[in-house]
């Protein structure tokens, strides 16, 4: 079974939103997309100050099984990106909530997306 954190939003695409209390949110992809995806062996990551438009694809994640596109889950502003991932794109599957991160970005869109339960639902 997947792990679901409570303190994040959801997509329909498994990505994960966490709010950072400054105005500001980190995406990644969820623990139920990185067990089906596989082994990372490559992120394509956007640059910071990229404008992204709601369901755009802006990022990129390849396994060992295939290559997915990350979307974007509401217009946002790239503020960072989890460098750490060029060299070891593993975290995203070993860490995918914590070290495992793909942005940090400005939005203020947020309120339309899943919690943790009705997530939970839509994988069950």
């Amino acid at each position: 079974m997947s792990e679901i954190r409570q303190d994040r939003q959801y997509t329909k695409t498994h990505e994960w939103i966490l709010n950072n209390g400054d105005g500001t949110y980190t995406l990644g992809i969820s623990d139920h997309a990185q067990s089906l995806l596989g082994d990372m062996v490559y992120i394509e990551l956007p640059n910071e100050g990229d404008m992204v438009s709601k369901t755009d694809e802006f990022c990129v994640v390849e396994s060992v099984k295939a290559a997915s596109g990350v979307f974007a889950p509401v217009d946002l502003e790239v503020l960072a990106v989890n460098e750490a991932l060029e060299d070891t794109p593993e975290l995203a599957n070993t860490s995918c909530y914590d070290e495992g991160w793909l942005v940090r970005f400005r939005s203020d869109e947020i309120e339309s997306l899943m919690d943790a339960t009705t997530y939970s639902n839509l994988l069950d």
